[in-house]
């Protein structure tokens, strides 16, 4: 089963990064990623760049709305991703836990990645998806 732990922070606590020497974050960061990659469950792995380059699209109207970055009233910003290959919830607890990136603001939600089997098979958007899968190695 696939699992991905979303890694998100409070402003407060992305602040607190920054006291922080780069070098330092890489080598704590690279040692909990390389225990990812050594027990094999590592699938992929992504930091996001800072939060004022990004931008919002919102569907409450029509056209859609695009705010730029950084967003006002933010309480936990989205930092960067896990995808774990576990045998259950319990073991990408367990390696959320693990964490480096851990302290006052900083969370971890899981979730379970849902497989393509579990979508109606006769289905010919899944069933491109499938075959596309399937060229590409992914299956």
């Amino acid at each position: 089963m696939k699992y991905m732990l979303i890694m998100r922070a409070t402003d407060e606590a992305f602040a607190c990064m920054g006291d922080i020497d780069f070098t330092v974050m890489l080598e704590t960061v690279g040692r909990f990623n390389d225990e990812l990659i050594r027990a094999g469950v590592l699938v992929a792995a992504e930091g996001l760049a800072d939060a004022a380059e990004g931008v919002v699209v919102d569907y409450s109207a029509e056209p859609p709305v695009v705010t730029d970055g950084p967003y006002g009233e933010t309480k936990e910003l989205f930092g960067g991703f896990y995808i774990l290959n576990v045998t259950s919830k319990e073991e990408a607890v367990e390696w959320a836990r693990r964490s480096p990136l851990s302290g006052p603001g900083f969370k971890a939600e899981i979730r379970r990645v849902a497989s393509i089997d579990e979508f109606p098979q006769d289905n010919e958007w899944i069933q491109k998806e499938r075959a596309w899968r399937e060229a590409t190695g992914q299956l």
